[in-house]
């Protein structure tokens, strides 16, 4: 996240810079452990922001949603007197809010949300209130998707990826939101199609960017191959999704559930 980066480029780092140190080398429990007990030393307005934060992804990466939305609450609360309602970092923390919301099951509330957060910063010209639009765009396509409104998902989710700008890992997850909508109307070879194109984008990320996403990927191939009565080829792609889900989040995260259900379905297939 571009506020964990400016911490480095400090003489004397801000105390919240370990946490994304921690965070980012998916040390999560660590990372909350340490962010709360910082949020209860003085810090600034702006550390605290990121300190709620950090502990909020950090809560949900560990698959505990409920309780991540509940930390991003405390962020927002923060970041909205010291930022603003219409500062991006505000509206990205609503975005990432919402996204925990879709986690825990509450997707009408998540879809909601993010086409609240995507008014919000319809029409923006800087870069930052572009990539807030992308990430609530990939909220707003999986609560519809689970919803079952599977049309409207892939409409959106093309709509987006026509948008000009430079390839990133929302549009990986945007591609993934059009496979699992293609999959949902049982156009499982244009499905598997969409999950490959994915991961050609994923395989051009920073690593940082690109890990995180590979149990997505193999999972959404996974469920098209076993739509398409290519078990073999499916249990091997959903076992990668399993393992790459648990290497970037806890066991209990929902893409790891996701992952681990699948495995069983094709088993019993």
């Amino acid at each position: 996240m571009k506020f964990f980066r400016s911490r480095a480029s400090r003489t004397k780092p801000s105390p919240v810079f370990r946490l994304a140190e921690l965070y980012h080398a998916g040390q999560y429990a660590e990372a909350e452990k340490e962010g709360r007990a910082l949020i209860r030393s003085p810090l600034s307005e702006r550390e605290l922001v990121v300190a709620w934060t950090v502990v909020a992804i950090s809560v949900g990466a560990q698959g505990r949603h409920t309780e991540a939305v509940s930390a991003y609450e405390e962020a927002l609360a923060v970041s909205h007197d010291f930022y603003g309602a219409e500062h991006w970092q505000t509206l990205k923390l609503r975005s990432d809010r919402a996204q925990q919301l879709a986690a825990g099951g509450r997707h009408a509330e998540c879809e909601a949300e993010c086409e609240a957060v995507v008014r919000a910063v319809a029409g923006a010209a800087d870069e930052d209130k572009r990539l807030v639009a992308v990430a609530a765009t990939n909220g707003l396509v999986y609560a519809l998707n689970k919803r079952g409104q599977h049309v409207k998902a892939e409409a959106l989710a093309r709509d987006a990826l026509a948008t000009p700008g430079e390839t990133h890992r929302g549009h990986v997850t945007l591609r993934l939101g059009l496979a699992r909508s293609l999959n949902g109307q049982a156009r499982h070879e244009e499905a598997l199609a969409e999950a490959e194109r994915a991961d050609e984008v994923r395989r051009a990320l920073p690593e940082a960017h690109r890990r995180p996403e590979a149990g997505a990927v193999h999972v959404m191939a996974a469920t098209a191959l076993l739509e398409l009565g290519r078990l073999t080829e499916a249990r091997t792609r959903a076992d990668a999704g399993r393992t790459a889900c648990l290497a970037s989040f806890g066991p209990d995260h929902h893409r790891t559930v996701e992952a681990r259900e699948l495995v069983a379905r094709i088993d019993a297939a």
